[in-house]
């Protein structure tokens, strides 16, 4: 029954890691919903209203990062577009590493360390994300052209 609950375990916390790589491009989009959210909320809209405009915002924000990094050609807007969606998958990747690492590693020190590796492991990931949605080179050629 105890072998049960440990693989168990191991199960969930893979689940929620790969969960975390697959959901770290869309930590921008919904910090920008939930922060016009609590606005829309603080100034009188109501729980209804705060939640649409929530959703207002979060879907603005997606759609226009993924229109610049998709139809912008300039390398830089690119990497400024990038830079934007994958730092706070960095911060969020820190801190669900550092909730991890703090129920498994005593150290301070080490914590530390597993969640730097952490932030720069989902920071990754949401950029390798970021350039699989981009069109290749050649396909963005044929769209200037055509």
């Amino acid at each position: 029954m105890i072998f049960l609950g440990i693989l168990l375990c191991i199960a969930g916390i893979g689940f929620l890691c790969w969960l975390l790589f697959t959901l770290a491009v869309y930590a921008l989009p919904f910090f920008v919903g939930v922060t016009t959210g609590v606005w829309a909320y603080g100034t009188g809209a109501g729980p209804i209203g705060a939640f649409i405009v929530c959703i207002a915002a979060a879907g603005v924000t997606l759609a226009a990062g993924q229109f610049v990094f998709t139809f912008v050609r300039p390398v830089w807007a690119r990497i400024a577009v990038a830079l934007l969606f994958a730092a706070p998958a960095s911060v969020a990747g820190y801190h669900a590493t550092h909730g991890l690492a703090t129920l498994a590693v005593p150290s301070v020190g080490w914590q530390i360390a597993f969640s730097i590796v952490g932030a720069i492991a989902v920071g990754i990931a949401a950029w390798v994300r970021l350039l699989a949605m981009a069109p290749p080179e050649q396909a963005m050629r044929g769209v200037a052209r055509g």
